[in-house]
C-alpha cells in the first residue's frame, strides 16, 4: 500500500497530478478540492491510496488527511466506486458533504453526477453515525443558516459565471459571509468577492 508520494510535481491537471519521486513517475488522479489546494507547489506531499482492480493499479491522492478518510468512507459504501467518491469530492467541499449527510440532505448529494436517489439515501444512512462517532463531524461545527446557503449558491452561480474558479469564489464568499453576519444583499456579496477571489 502506498501510503502518501512526497517529490517534485511534474504535471498538474485538474483530474491528476504526476508527481516525480526520485525519478520515477506516479500518476495520481485528484478531486478538484486537492487540485485547487496544490496550486503551483513545486514540491509536493500528498496522501494517497492504492485502488487495486485485476486490470489496473490506480492511485488517488489527496492533499488533506480528512479528504483521504472520507474517501475512503465513501468507497465502504456498496454502489459507490473510487471515481463517484472523487467526483463526489470534487462537487462538494468536505463541509458542505459533512453538512448534507448530517442533515439528510439527499437533493444536495443527488446532485452530484453519477449519484442516484438510493445511493444518496445510502451514503447518508451509513455515514452519519460513523461520522459522528468518529468526530468527523463536530455538533457544533459551523453549518450555514438556509438564508446563507441560498445566497451563497446564487453568489457562487453569479461568479461561476463571471469565469471565477469554483474554489477560489466559495473561499472568498465563505471569509465575507463570516465576516458580515446576516446583513450582506447578493449583490454586495459578489461584488465583494470578485475583489477578493
Amino acid at each position: 500500500m502506498i501510503a502518501y508520494l512526497k517529490g517534485k510535481l511534474a504535471l498538474k491537471e485538474p483530474t491528476h497530478l504526476i508527481i516525480d519521486v526520485n525519478g520515477v513517475g506516479y500518476q495520481v488522479n485528484i478531486s478538484l478540492n486537492t487540485f485547487s489546494s496544490v496550486k503551483d507547489k513545486e514540491d509536493i506531499f500528498i496522501h494517497t491510496y492504492l485502488h487495486i482492480k485485476e486490470d489496473s493499479h490506480t492511485l488517488f491522492g489527496f492533499s488533506e488527511e480528512s479528504e483521504k478518510n472520507m474517501f475512503l468512507s465513501l468507497l465502504s459504501i456498496s454502489g459507490v466506486g473510487p471515481n463517484t467518491a472523487l467526483m463526489i469530492q470534487s462537487s462538494l467541499s468536505a463541509g458542505e458533504l459533512k453538512q448534507a449527510i448530517v442533515q439528510e440532505d439527499v437533493k444536495t448529494i443527488q446532485s452530484v453526477k453519477g449519484v442516484g436517489g438510493k445511493t444518496a439515501q445510502r451514503i447518508i444512512l451509513e455515514l452519519k453515525d460513523k461520522l459522528k462517532k468518529e468526530g468527523l463531524y463536530e455538533e457544533g461545527e459551523k453549518i450555514n443558516s438556509s438564508g446563507h446557503n441560498t445566497l451563497k449558491k446564487e453568489a457562487l452561480s453569479a461568479l461561476m459565471t463571471l469565469g471565477i474558479n469554483k474554489n477560489a469564489a466559495e473561499k472568498s464568499i465563505d471569509s465575507i459571509l463570516k465576516n458580515s453576519g446576516n446583513t450582506i444583499t447578493l449583490e454586495e456579496l459578489i461584488k465583494l468577492s470578485l475583489k477578493n477571489a
